[in-house]
């Protein structure tokens, strides 16, 4: 039996996904951008599949752009926004996921903004006073933070962010990665900026991705070279991917409420039989608060060892593909830096596991069963 509980970092495409799109490898070969009937098919491939997805967002078709995924439309908000927008200050925090991260991080260096950080406690909630006292402080700021963390699933109140954003006339970019395809997302409210989606986190295709940027944004693109997506983004288009998207974002918001119930119950069933066979055993951030975390992400706390560093390798030779890592130690990069933003013991270790609608009750009783013989061994 191989075990796949890594869907956080990606998901098995649907098969209705794949059927949706291989026409647009095999048969509807032309390029979007040309003007003859091969050309026209694929344009309208893809004004459909950006038509759909604004419908399930609730937004207009206009402020849906098609990214080759998650980072870089993380990269387009954020490097755009500053470039386009004057803006000098940005507000995130050190938990964000390093597309977010890494991009402020290079803009700080090269003198474009300052950074500030958001205090997180040590669940790695995030302190909205101080957030609020920053904004006071740096009104016009951009704010990144996302609205669920991939590590350890905390959830954020994005709404209550966003309100905040618009008091402080600040640019509000949220990493909804996680999130997309799992939950409702109702755009027509106003208050986000730039949200984005990556089809491979809801079973859809790799390299196939969106933007949202609110109607009142204008911004430069982040790739030249042509005048594909209305002259924000240079480039053919993906059509198979971004037929994909539409097709896996259409399936997870049908299927929501019936997969939800599934992996909720998987989720709870882990979290009780970890309790039960592995003594010592903690749950990092907000991951076993079912109210304050994603249902589908479960970050586990294990005991001291000195052989927690060969955790994932342990799993992986049963056949048990996870992620995870503990805090970083003092004076290196390896390790997992949300761990480390929330002041966890670094001696611990600690494993990611992320379920799907596929995953299976079986599969949980026997990771966990491993996982029990590894540590109490």
């Amino acid at each position: 039996m191989r075990i796949y509980l890594d869907n956080a970092a990606t998901t098995a495409i649907d098969k209705e996904v794949w059927e949706a799109m291989s026409p647009y490898f095999l048969e509807f070969v032309g390029n979007p951008s040309s003007i003859h009937s091969h050309g026209r098919e694929a344009r309208s491939a893809i004004e459909k599949s950006r038509k759909k997805i604004a419908e399930l967002l609730n937004t207009s078709p206009s402020e849906i752009f098609f990214t080759s995924g998650g980072t870089e439309a993380d990269n387009m908000a954020i490097c755009s926004s500053v470039e386009t927008m004057g803006i000098k200050h940005a507000i995130s925090s050190k938990a964000e996921h390093h597309a977010v991260l890494h991009t402020l991080e290079a803009l700080e260096k090269k003198g474009a903004i300052e950074l500030s950080f958001v205090h997180l406690d040590e669940k790695g909630n995030l302190d909205m006073n101080h957030l609020e006292q920053l904004l006071s402080k740096n009104p016009k700021s951009l704010v990144s933070l996302m609205h669920a963390n991939n590590e350890i699933g905390n959830i954020y109140n994005i709404d209550a962010i966003g309100n905040l954003c618009r008091e402080h006339s600040a640019v509000f970019h949220s990493d909804t990665v996680q999130t997309m395809g799992h939950y409702t997302h109702d755009l027509s409210t106003d208050i986000h900026d730039f949200v984005v989606g990556a089809a491979h986190k809801f079973h859809g295709p790799k390299g196939a991705g969106f933007l949202y940027i609110n109607h009142r944004n204008k911004i430069n693109p982040l790739i030249h070279g042509g005048s594909q997506e209305r002259n924000m983004r240079g480039g053919t288009e993906n059509v198979a991917g971004i037929v994909g998207l539409a097709k896996a974002l259409e399936i997870a918001y049908r299927d929501m409420n019936a997969d939800r119930k599934h992996i909720e119950k998987l989720k709870l069933r882990m979290i009780a039989s970890l309790n039960e066979k592995i003594h010592g055993v903690s749950f990092n951030g907000e991951s076993e608060n079912m109210d304050k975390s994603l249902y589908t992400v479960l970050n586990v706390g294990l005991p001291e060892s000195d052989d927690n560093d060969m955790l994932l390798f342990s799993l992986d030779i049963k056949k048990i593909s996870v992620s995870g890592g503990s805090a970083c130690t003092s004076g290196t990069n390896i390790g997992s830096h949300v761990l480390t933003a929330i002041g966890a013991n670094p001696k611990k270790g600690a494993i990611r596991f992320s379920f799907s609608k596929f995953t299976t009750t079986e599969e949980i009783d026997y990771a966990v069963d491993s996982l029990s013989e590894i540590v109490n061994k």
